[in-house]
């Protein structure tokens, strides 16, 4: 398939272009393979990736043409006046087409070529293996191992995994086949204060049975040893679809049970789908206006989802637990969950490149399927939407906001850092969030033809609100902080300094004899 084929004009001239935050104007759109360009007569083009449109409304004026509302999955919001009934229904009809292409090698990645080219290569940035044996301690109880090379066993796991030393690789693979989709235990987090670790699998599937339970025993007695108190919680997150099944209390000796109430995936994009309608509605009243934001439910999924981070982070942390964290499948609200809490126990991960890390080990190699997830967003009709459509890595990121709201100081990156995350992981140049898993992007050499992102190096309101209000208030109040920063920081120099001058002087005074040296009582 040749997408210049799909294309039934390519130049359109005399479009009224309607944008967030800028007066209409008229310009000339241009369509090729990849973007729609609106050059306006008088400013700065306008390039959006057709797969960053998430759904085209048509509103036909008869002869005359008619408005193509182009509403985007970062969500943005365009009007496009169109003159000529025939114009009209070719553009909305070419634009429509290129939205819905699927096929992954036909994506933007595999065509862009960065000019100049990146200083480094970002696919190297967080070897993985440099990355997991930073969890590793001398004499560990754990250790990498291979038993996924060349994912024969999950292919949603990277092809090296963190694994209980007291179990051989033939254990773990028969404790891997009676899991949703063969994912097993791994350790994903070590709190180093405490030495416990954070683990995530997916549940059991229905066909767990006596044969299987050993195994499934054996890999929760090896964690368990990891840990000389013996302190375990297995937290059990509702989610996603059916298949698993309840497994026995007999086979987790000491583990401690937690079943957290987190909405399955596929509601979340009815719940975003609800919040959007409602931060849209700029024409109602205030209570009305919160009232929706409410009743959409995304803050309150946002809440459930900190709420089981945080019990985690308290286990790790006060309790010296080891935690166990699943789902059905563990490609969703366990990550969510395994992810914050890192955020909230590491300092590394509040840096930039410790947030990339995470976000490299815990979302992209750990196989959120993001490109299911993201082919339809909150703007697609719900007959257009599917099950696998779902914005988890976003209410991840919005939990992450919430915490930056609270402690600022305690984050290296403010929240433009999240809305470039954000709108790469639905639409990109970058080969980063491209593919479902790493077994996938292997097999279309993602890192051999793309270029990584990581070469580049209240309501959320830079991304839900950006289209709707001005937010240079925020951006003033942020560089403020940025400035406040650094005079704290240069006034923790002087002072440093000050005081060593001071300490200069009182010895050489003392030494004169101008003063007595301090005894103390």
């Amino acid at each position: 398939m040749e997408l210049s084929d799909v294309i039934k004009v390519a130049r359109c001239e005399r479009v009224m272009l309607h944008q967030p935050h800028c007066l209409k104007a008229e310009a000339t759109l241009a369509i090729t393979s990849h973007h729609l360009i609106l050059a306006p007569l008088h400013g700065v083009e306008l390039w959006v990736l057709h797969s960053n449109v998430d759904h085209v409304d048509r509103r036909s004026q008869g002869a005359t043409g008619g408005s193509l509302f182009l509403l985007c999955k970062d969500l943005r919001r365009l009007q496009l006046d169109i003159l000529g009934t025939d114009l009209f229904t070719k553009v909305a009809d070419t634009l429509e087409d290129l939205s819905r292409v699927d096929e992954l090698q036909l994506q933007y990645p595999f065509f862009y070529e960065p000019l100049p080219p990146p200083l480094e290569d970002g696919w190297a940035a967080f070897a993985p293996e440099t990355e997991l044996n930073r969890m590793l301690l001398p004499g560990d109880t754990w250790r990498i191992s291979h038993l996924n090379a060349g994912y024969k066993v999950c292919r949603s796991y990277p092809q090296l995994l963190l694994v209980p030393r007291a179990m051989e690789d033939e254990e773990l693979v028969a404790a891997a086949l009676h899991r949703q989709d063969h994912r097993l235990p791994v350790m994903a987090f070590r709190h180093l204060p405490t030495g416990a670790v954070l683990v995530r699998s997916s549940q059991a599937i229905s066909s767990y049975n006596n044969s299987s339970s050993s195994s499934a025993a054996a890999a929760a007695a090896a964690v368990k040893r990891s840990k000389e108190d013996e302190k375990l919680l297995a937290a059990k997150l509702r989610g996603g679809g059916g298949g698993g099944v309840q497994e026995g209390e007999l086979h987790y000796p000491n583990w401690r049970r937690v079943h957290k109430p987190i909405d399955r995936r596929h509601t979340l994009l009815e719940s975003l789908a609800k919040l959007m309608d409602g931060v849209n509605d700029t024409g109602s009243s205030q209570d009305k206006w919160l009232s929706r934001v409410e009743a959409s439910g995304w803050m309150a999924n946002i809440r459930d989802t900190l709420d089981c981070a945080c019990l985690v982070a308290q286990c790790l942390h006060q309790e010296g637990a080891s935690v166990l964290v699943h789902d059905t499948v563990g490609v969703d609200a366990a990550l969510q969950v395994s992810a914050l809490a890192q955020v909230i126990l590491n300092q590394d991960c509040r840096t930039v490149r410790g947030f990339e890390a995470l976000i490299e080990r815990e979302w992209v190699q750990a196989g959120h399927p993001f490109s299911s997830r993201h082919s339809r967003s909150c703007y697609s009709p719900p007959t257009h939407r599917h099950r696998h459509n779902s914005p988890s890595f976003l209410l991840f990121l919005d939990a992450v906001h919430q915490i930056h709201e609270q402690f600022a100081c305690s984050f290296e990156f403010n929240q433009d850092f999240l809305v470039l995350l954000f709108e790469h992981s639905y639409s990109s140049q970058f080969g980063t969030f491209l593919g479902d898993n790493e077994c996938e992007r292997a097999s279309l050499g993602v890192k051999q033809r793309t270029t990584s992102l990581w070469s580049k190096t209240v309501i959320w309101t830079k991304v839900l609100l950006r289209w709707v209000l001005d937010v240079s208030p925020i951006e003033a109040a942020e560089r403020l902080m940025t400035s406040l920063r650094e005079t704290h920081t240069t006034l923790r120099s002087d002072v440093i300094k000050l005081r060593r001058q001071l300490q200069l002087l009182e010895e050489q005074a003392i030494k004169e004899g101008v003063l007595l040296p301090s005894t103390a009582d």
